[in-house]
């Protein structure tokens, strides 16, 4: 099974919609770092994503793996949270097959780092595709109104055209 490499925002969105199983089904082992960790599990022990990361953990689908360059990190976070950037410093080491990103400066700096990237709806989209889900626009709904994710009018329409849902 293929390699990935998560940021905090895409587990904790698809946790809010009861999807982060996708992950697993999708990628098998799921990669986090030492800051997404800390800020999806012990900042938000409260909130949505605690309590599912804490058990994918302890399954084994998802590991904490922290990155060796403490310099590259650094350097990432003049532009990118701590989380972001340990997530992209990680890729850059390990070259997984894909990083989920969804904030556009992290995409951005994937880009030029050359990481193959997706996010929460690029994953909707191939649950859709892959007939995990039966309506991606239910489930772009789901995760604009339970789980308080933001998606732009113009990427809504663009995902549900992809599927032929528009």
């Amino acid at each position: 099974m293929p390699e990935a490499i998560s940021d905090s925002s895409t587990l904790i969105h698809l946790v809010g919609i009861g999807r982060l199983e996708l992950l697993k089904e999708f990628y098998g082992k799921i990669l986090i770092t030492p800051a997404v960790w800390k800020e999806v599990v012990e900042e938000g022990k409260e909130r949505p994503g605690a309590a599912e990361v804490i058990e994918a953990q302890k399954s084994g689908w998802i590991e904490v793996i922290a990155p060796s360059n403490e310099s590259v990190v650094r350097l990432l976070e003049r532009e990118l949270h701590k989380g972001e950037a340990e997530a992209v410093a990680l890729a850059i080491e390990r070259h997984p097959e894909v990083i989920f990103l969804d904030e556009l400066e992290a995409r951005r700096v994937a880009d030029v780092y050359g990481l193959r990237k997706t996010g929460v709806v690029g994953i909707l989209i191939r649950a859709k595709l892959g007939g995990k889900v039966v309506s991606l626009r239910e489930e772009l709904d789901r995760l604009r109104s339970e789980a308080g994710f933001w998606i732009g009018d113009e990427i809504y329409l663009q995902a549900l055209k992809a599927v032929a849902e528009e």
